[in-house]
C-alpha cells in the first residue's frame, strides 16, 4: 500500500525555501491518556520534553511578541516582558489569537507568525543546546521536529530564560 502523501504546511514550505531540515509528524497528544501519549511519543523518538509550544503575547510598549519553551513547563511573564523590551506582558486571548498570528490555539509556529507577522520572537535558553525539539507545523496533530537554532537563525529568534522557576 503507498505511503499517503500529506500536503505540506505554509511552515514546511518556508523551511524548504530555506534549506532548514525538519522531519514532519502528524500525530496529537492533548486527547491521549498518559500511556497513549508515551506509546506515541516512544513509536516517533521522542520525549514529551522535547515538545515545545509556542505562546503569543502583547507587550505594553511592543504589541505582540512570541515565546517559545517545553510543553512541560509555565512562561514566566516577568521574563519575558524583560527580554522583550515591555514593563509587562499579557497572553493573548483565544480569540485574540488567532487574529493576531493567524493560528488556532495549538497550531502557532514560529515560522509562520514570523514570515506573516514578523513579530519578535523568544526561545527559552533550555532550547540552546538542545540536538532538536518539536514545534506546531501551523496545523493541529502536525508537528516538526528541527534543530532550534537553525530556526532561531531563521526567524531572528533571541535565546534567553522564559521559564517560572
Amino acid at each position: 500500500m503507498a505511503k499517503k502523501k500529506i500536503k505540506k504546511t505554509l511552515p514546511e514550505q518556508i523551511m524548504d525555501k530555506h534549506d532548514v531540515a525538519y522531519e514532519g509528524f502528524e500525530f496529537n497528544i492533548l486527547d491521549k491518556t498518559e500511556a497513549q501519549r508515551d506509546a506515541l511519543l516512544e513509536k516517533f523518538n521522542v520525549k514529551h520534553a522535547d515538545i515545545y509550544k509556542t505562546l503569543a503575547a502583547t507587550g505594553d510598549k511592543t504589541g505582540p511578541v512570541v515565546a517559545i519553551i517545553p510543553i512541560t513547563q509555565h512562561l514566566a511573564m516577568k521574563k519575558l516582558a524583560h527580554v522583550s523590551g515591555n514593563k509587562k506582558v499579557t497572553m493573548l486571548s483565544l480569540k485574540e489569537l488567532q487574529k493576531t498570528t493567524g493560528y488556532v490555539h495549538g497550531a502557532n509556529n514560529p515560522v509562520g507568525i514570523w514570515q506573516n507577522k514578523h513579530f519578535p520572537i523568544f526561545i527559552d535558553s533550555t532550547a540552546e543546546t538542545a540536538p532538536y525539539f518539536l514545534v506546531s507545523a501551523g496545523e493541529l496533530g502536525r508537528s516538526d521536529k528541527v534543530k532550534p537554532k537553525d530556526i532561531a537563525t531563521l526567524v531572528g529568534a533571541t535565546f534567553a530564560d522564559l521559564l517560572d522557576k
